[in-house]
């Protein structure tokens, strides 16, 4: 839902009205690479604004996770700016989140490309391939992982998921970066409830996977980044418009 929830003034969400420390608008990763363009990881429904602080007008290359709204409320906009732009949207995305969206938006394959994802893709020298992950009670998502085909530099985004089987944690182990969704530093709710780690259970799987470098992003009104929070030293939260240097 982003912060500050629009029917919420619980503290966190009071800070982010005013001081904006925790403003956060729905998860998405803009990548920048001299030889792909700009990717963007999922268009949710901040997309234009994430556009408007970034100083862009377009993006290159979309890659989808999951149909769920906060992460393709945006590709309606998107497909208009491509219209007024006169240029045809490049999409990727596994085939079974391609036809939700479509089942749902059939129009927007007039000004949007949707390519599968199932297979590994080449993005400039980058070697991405999907899988599917448990997303607790809002079904599934995918993760995605890159790895570099000359400097071997390996990172995954993995924003949407709980209750990952091994076979599911395999491509996020000795990763140099890793991206992981937490909405709660510790989730109050009934397991069978939930979508998404939290901190805590983070922290857990992290040390079994042993990344060099941990952002957590998906973070609701629970997280106050004013706080001091017991992390490892190489865990931090992401901020709205930070920027990490590979």
């Amino acid at each position: 839902m982003g912060v500050p929830r629009v029917y919420c003034e619980c503290a966190v969400c009071e800070e982010a009205r005013s001081a904006g420390v925790n403003r956060r608008l729905r998860s998405s990763v803009q990548i920048d690479d001299p030889e792909t363009g700009v990717i963007w990881i999922d268009c949710g429904t901040d997309w234009a604004k994430q556009m408007e602080a970034a100083a862009l007008r377009t993006v290159d290359t979309l890659l989808i996770t999951h149909a769920h709204f906060d992460h393709i409320g945006g590709l309606v906009e998107w497909a208009d700016a491509c219209r007024w732009l006169r240029k045809k949207g490049r999409a990727y995305a596994p085939s079974e989140v391609i036809q939700e969206i479509l089942d749902r938006f059939p129009w927007l394959s007039n000004q949007i490309e949707f390519h599968s994802f199932d297979q590994p893709i080449m993005l400039g020298k980058w070697r991405a391939f999907s899988w599917r992950v448990h997303h607790g009670k809002n079904g599934y998502a995918y993760a995605f992982h890159f790895e570099h085909t000359e400097s071997g530099y390996k990172w995954a985004y993995c924003s949407d998921s709980i209750g990952l089987t091994e076979q599911q944690q395999k491509p996020l182990y000795e990763l140099d970066l890793l991206v992981l969704g937490t909405s709660f530093y510790e989730e109050p709710f009934a397991y069978e409830t939930r979508s998404v780690y939290d901190v805590k259970e983070a922290i857990a799987l992290t040390e079994k996977w042993r990344p060099k470098q941990i952002f957590l992003t998906h973070m609701s009104h629970d997280i106050d980044l004013n706080k001091r929070y017991e992390l490892p030293e190489n865990m931090h939260f992401a901020k709205t418009g930070m920027t990490i240097t590979i």
